[in-house]
């Protein structure tokens, strides 16, 4: 398991989140972030800081962000286990459904 993140980080992309995370799992994209489901060690210290609520552990992902598990997960299938999101850098792109978005509010 590991946390996901959803909708609303969309076009956001806080960061907050990021500087929390002990163990560099959180990934930016063009338009979001995502956090790599098997570095996450479910720690929870990204849910609480996150301005947006965008994060939640995947088994309390609300019914309206169901597919974001997967989105996340299929985010990585891509791109593999870069070892750490500092030392990769931003990717340039998204999944194709995070992509396929309206530009957010």
């Amino acid at each position: 398991m590991a946390y996901v993140i959803t909708l609303p980080c969309v076009d956001v992309k806080d960061r907050a989140c990021v500087d929390e995370c002990p163990v560099d799992c959180i990934y930016e994209g063009g338009r979001s972030l995502y956090i790599h489901p098997d570095e996450c060690v479910d720690c929870g210290a990204c849910e609480p800081v996150c301005p947006t609520e965008a994060i939640f552990y995947e088994d309390d992902v609300p019914a309206e962000y169901g597919d974001y598990p997967g989105i996340n997960a299929e985010f990585f299938a891509q791109v593999g286990s870069p070892g750490g999101a500092a030392r990769q850098g931003a990717f340039d792109f998204d999944h194709p459904a995070i992509q396929a978005l309206p530009p957010q509010a």
